[in-house]
């Protein structure tokens, strides 16, 4: 199966050409459509479980030649989904979007906005001279007549510089001709580099203050914190908690996650907050990265740096922490600095209108295809920094929602109108892809892991502090 995404990543990766070689894949992922999403999504998480087979083999890629990798497409097919699947104590609690996260027509096409968490419903609202205190359904009428008297961009410029989420819905050519469009297309899909050639982990040059991490050698009981949220993010830590790592996340008190949120993504995980803007905060969160391994975060480039963790910084005080970042339009760039979610990347970016139907409506991917595919492809890289670090340096690693999106469009392909199309793919059964998980919260079902054995638990609620061992 050596597809050229696949064989793409493996290189971004560093990993040997002929280690693609070894993968079988049987079935469909059963995610249709005009955009290659089965691709992205078997391509991402193959390169997620190839890392892993690779990392748990202490000889090498070279002990690992007659060894092939197996894959069920349907298994990866609903891992992309998962956050449908979600029952608590047999109840299902399926994530989705608030009433107001939805595509509104303006007054010279569309707008995308995302109003999931109420610090940004309330910015929306504000902008668009609403009251935060309207029910949505009092609120949607009247919001929708006051952007149908707006253009999308003058909606979206407003609402961003108001703390709020709203794009445009672009066409691809259009986002191409955008200094946005035009970065994104200069980026890798994922990105793994060594920042500092420092001492293999164990040796007497290592770093990392009480020692902590930096003797593990490979991904069980690795120690990776994790400040990420939503999906993406935490798919990924979900996914190396999945291989043996402890993961600890680390949420703002002022900023809570949606429980859906929280509970789908959270299985095998300790989780706690952590105010950094508190007295004793930064502090402690010095104290955690000093004994982790790795460092999973969603943050938008360089908005660490204001807490003495920008990339340099952190390579100096922690040279055997491995750094992995997630960011929705990517490191370079306009917006950069910007928030986004899957939905809004692929309003910007033409994916919605290339998912639209003939009305011009905009549409949508049959997953968040760009969350779950930048998840595996982090995952990937934190288990291929794992592996390098062996022989030395401190490795980071990054990938942005947007560079999906920019692959499924640079992929797309438009079929002649006469010739013979292929049936639509059958959805894969979920059920058998489902197993159940004891939490403090109720017994969770939940998408099984690709490639381990399920979590002994759901999310546990915990102190900022690492387990002994």
């Amino acid at each position: 199966m050596a597809v050229p995404l696949l064989q793409q990543v493996w290189a971004e990766l560093l990993g040997a050409p002929d280690a693609v070689d070894r993968v079988r894949a049987r079935g469909s992922a059963g995610l249709p459509g005009p955009l290659p999403v089965g691709q992205l999504a078997v391509g991402t998480a193959v390169a997620h479980l190839l890392a892993a087979q690779e990392l748990r083999s202490r000889g090498g890629p070279g002990e690992l030649a007659d060894q092939y990798l197996h894959l069920d497409a349907a298994h990866v097919g609903v891992e992309f989904g998962s956050e449908r699947h979600l029952r608590v104590d047999g109840v299902p609690r399926a994530g989705g979007f608030a009433p107001l996260s939805r595509a509104w027509p303006t007054s010279d096409g569309w707008v995308r906005t995302h109003a999931n968490y109420p610090h940004h419903r309330a910015a929306l609202l504000r902008v668009l001279g609403l009251g935060a205190d309207d029910d949505d359904e009092a609120a949607s009428p009247r919001l929708a007549a006051a952007l149908a008297e707006r253009s999308a961009l003058d909606v979206e410029e407003a609402v961003t510089a108001a703390g709020g989420l709203a794009v445009a819905v672009r066409t691809p050519q259009e986002w191409s001709a955008t200094p946005m469009g035009a970065a994104v297309a200069r980026s890798p899909l994922v990105s793994l580099r060594r920042v500092d050639d420092g001492s293999a982990p164990g040796s007497s040059g290592s770093g990392g203050g009480s020692g902590g991490g930096s003797g593990v050698d490979g991904i069980e009981g690795a120690r990776v914190l994790d400040l990420t949220r939503v999906i993406a993010g935490p798919t990924a830590t979900r996914a190396l908690a999945a291989h043996g790592a402890d993961v600890l996340r680390v949420d703002p008190p002022q900023l809570p996650e949606l429980p859906e949120q929280w509970l789908e993504t959270g299985p095998g995980k300790r989780c706690c907050e952590l105010d950094l803007t508190a007295p004793g905060g930064r502090t402690c969160l010095e104290e955690l990265l000093a004994g982790a391994d790795v460092l999973v975060h969603g943050y938008r480039p360089g908005a660490l740096a204001r807490h003495g963790l920008d990339e340099r910084s952190l390579a100096e005080r922690h040279p055997h922490l491995v750094v992995a970042s997630l960011s929705a339009w990517g490191e370079q760039g306009p917006w950069a600095q910007r928030r986004g979610f899957d939905s809004l990347v692929q309003a910007a970016s033409g994916v919605a209108v290339m998912s639209g139907g003939a009305d011009g409506r905009p549409g949508a991917l049959p997953v968040q295809a760009l969350d779950h595919a930048a998840g595996q492809l982090l995952a990937a890289a934190v288990l291929r920094a794992l592996a390098l670090r062996r022989d030395g340096g401190t490795w980071h690693a990054s990938t942005s929602l947007a560079a999906q999106a920019r692959w499924l469009l640079a992929n797309a392909v438009v079929s002649a109108s006469d010739a013979p199309q292929p049936p639509p793919a059958e959805a894969p059964r979920a059920e058998r892809y489902l197993v159940d998980v004891p939490s403090p919260d109720g017994v969770l079902t939940v998408v099984r892991p690709l490639g381990a054995a399920p979590w002994a638990s759901g999310p546990v609620r915990t102190a900022a502090e690492w387990l002994p061992r």
